[in-house]
């Protein structure tokens, strides 16, 4: 960065005539962003008219492009839904010439749907423009008005992001009658100023930061939620001509608006095909459970998951009859299938709001519409809860989504009472890989017979590969891919499936495989490297990295590989025995000479789903130790 700096000094000056003073200045200081905020600022506004909430807010963003990429930022959109309809829309562009900056307005907005994200609110749309003649050194100004139709989605702020923002703001005005609550997190440690002033019957709030803070992309990094200075704003309640309304500020509150969103749905009487369905769906099941599993596992085959876009509009299911003529829906959709389904059967089962795992919220924490995102049923059978989330397939009943796993469920009981309960994070041994090998050396190859067993979120993940390669080259093709051993020679034949797309059954693999040239000869010696598998190396993480880690599972792999020793040789040398323990991963390579055959077992487990930045070193070094003695081999000698 220093060096790019200098490089700049030196240049002549007139080589800046087509750039401004500004864009010199924030070159400089950002030289590997593409693109920084010169503003974002939010003015929210909540006024009381005739025993209603008003709550109108600004947007305003202005941008400089600091790389020839400025073509990538051409493109914008702005969304909207029911809740949040948007109004007063102004883009414009804004390029350098003759040391000032001329405008260039946008005159066309298109109005289409989001097709994209995981649908839980299902009426979000989007406004796409496109700015012109962007290039190194333009400007692009947007600015737009929204009115919250519901007070409950007040909107807060988020400080700092990928981009750097040279000032943002965040102002909140509200009626002194109006009781608050705000939600702050991540703020320690950040230079946020605040103020309060009243000014007539208003109070004004007003939060900002000059110097936001800033990350780097990296994979598998959590969201930005997890670590950036946030405020969200709830209100309590506010006064009326009939009295104090309450609104939100806790749980009770936000689940009691959930019920009135819900309350009528499915009052219709059941399609008779659907009742008809129940009974030949439960007629030779003996228990509640079993009936539960069968209609749970008829949903995740034929209800097809449609995300009917990611908005803040549609909180209400649609109806079980529509679903099942229709044999598709979001994720609300197949929660009130299968609750209707359950009830024709006589089973009782819960609506229940959840968030996914990349929110970083608990119920308890903040209780307005943004801590959850995800619709599923809970059916609970003594003390035990079972999740049922149709949207997946190929999911056992006693598998969450694996996207859930330690969030908090809001379920329903009914209409007055709810349960906050905390989703399991599955065990590694749940997610076991279990490969046991037998092979022996024929001519420098290697040939021998496999036998791999794949279990829960790693199952259902190759499930969900097979369904895509279906066709018998592309099924070689997956298998090769994800079986393969030793290296870029291994050849796999003679394939048995076993409980292949099996709900509550291991799926298996039977297969003969061969090697060329693995074992490699010299004179009368063979060496040869029993570490077929070597996939914790693409785990390892970035010097660079900073930002924790999510994954999706914890996972266990076990690789047990027997080696028939050649007639007239003998083993000459076998590796170091490694083992490696602590509370977030363990692993141990074991060799043994036993009636002719080298018994080599690999075992490891990963603990943990998400990884704290301060274990980095130690992961790397963890993984480090296992490449070292991935690379030896056993000396077999005449």
């Amino acid at each position: 960065m220093k060096g790019l700096i200098v490089c700049v000094a030196l240049l002549p000056l007139s080589i800046f005539g087509q750039f401004s003073e500004e864009y010199t200045t924030y070159k400089a200081k950002y030289p590997e962003k593409d693109m920084i905020y010169l503003q974002r600022d939010l003015e929210v506004e909540v006024e009381i008219e005739d025993d209603e909430l008003k709550v109108t807010s600004r947007n305003i963003e202005e941008t400089l492009l600091l790389t020839n990429r400025a073509q990538f930022f051409t493109e914008d959109e702005i969304s909207y839904s029911s809740f949040f309809e948007v109004d007063n829309v102004e883009a414009s562009s804004f390029q350098f010439d003759k040391k000032k900056y001329r405008e260039s307005k946008v005159r066309d907005f298109a109005h289409k749907d989001d097709l994209s994200g995981m649908a839980f609110h299902d009426d979000q749309r989007i406004i796409s423009f496109r700015y012109s003649n962007l290039q190194e050194g333009s400007k692009t100004r947007l600015s737009y008005d929204e009115e919250i139709k519901n007070p409950r989605f007040l909107p807060g702020f988020v400080f700092g992001g990928y981009f750097p923002a040279v000032k943002s703001t965040y102002t909140l005005i509200v009626d002194k009658s109006i009781e608050l609550e705000f939600y702050k997190y991540n703020m320690d440690g950040f230079e946020v100023q605040q103020s309060k002033e009243e000014k007539g019957g208003s109070i004004i709030y007003t939060w900002t930061c000059t110097n936001e803070p800033t990350y780097d992309i990296e994979p598998s990094a959590v969201s930005g939620r997890f670590f950036l200075p946030q405020i969200f704003p709830v209100i309590l309640s506010y006064p009326t001509s009939e009295g104090k309304k309450k609104l939100l500020g806790s749980p009770g509150d936000l689940y009691n608006w959930y019920q009135e969103l819900v309350s009528e749905v499915n009052a219709a009487e059941p399609d008779p095909e659907m009742i008809a369905l129940v009974e030949e769906l439960t007629a030779d099941k003996t228990t509640d459970l079993e009936k539960v599993k069968s209609i749970y596992y008829w949903a995740q085959q034929n209800i097809k998951y449609v995300a009917y876009e990611d908005g803040l509009g549609g909180f209400i299911p649609r109806e079980a009859n529509d679903i099942f003529e229709k044999k598709f829906g979001d994720c609300k959709d197949n929660s009130s299938i299968m609750k209707e389904m359950l009830k024709i059967a006589g089973i009782d089962s819960h609506l229940t709001w959840i968030g996914t795992r990349d929110i970083p919220y608990s119920y308890s924490e903040i209780s307005t519409p943004f801590v959850d995102n995800h619709m599923i049923i809970t059916y609970i059978d003594g003390e035990d809860h079972y999740f049922l989330d149709a949207t997946g397939r190929f999911l056992p009943i006693d598998l969450p989504s694996g996207f859930i796993q330690g969030k908090e469920a809001m379920i329903g009981i009914d209409a007055e009472n709810f349960e906050i309960y905390e989703v399991p994070e599955v065990d590694g041994e749940r997610n076991a890989f279990i490969d046991t090998t037998e092979m022996r050396i024929e001519n420098g190859d290697v040939v021998g017979n496999a036998h791999a067993i794949i279990k829960g979120y790693l199952k259902q993940e190759y499930f969900h590969g097979l369904e895509q390669n279906q066709t018998e080259e592309q099924k070689e093709w997956f298998y090769r891919e994800n079986f393969r051993k030793g290296n870029n020679k291994f050849e796999l034949t003679n394939l048995k499936e076993i409980n292949k797309f099996e709900y509550e059954k291991d799926f298996e693999i039977k297969y003969d495989f061969s090697i060329k040239n693995y074992a490699i000869q010299n004179e009368n010696e063979y060496y040869i490297n029993l570490n077929l598998s070597k996939q914790i190396s693409e785990r390892k993480l970035e010097k660079e990295d900073k930002i924790d880690k999510e994954f999706d599972y914890k996972r266990c792999g076990k690789y047990h590989t027997i080696l028939e020793i050649p007639e007239g040789y003998s083993v000459d040398y076998l590796p170091p025995n490694v083992t490696i323990d602590n509370d977030l991963w363990d692993a141990s390579i074991q060799y043994e000479e036993k009636n002719g055959k080298v018994y080599y077992s690999y075992e490891i487990n990963i603990h943990f789903i998400r990884l704290e930045s301060k274990y980095f070193k130690e992961f790397n070094n963890f993984v480090n130790e296992l490449e070292s003695a991935f690379k030896e081999s056993i000396v077999l000698a005449k």
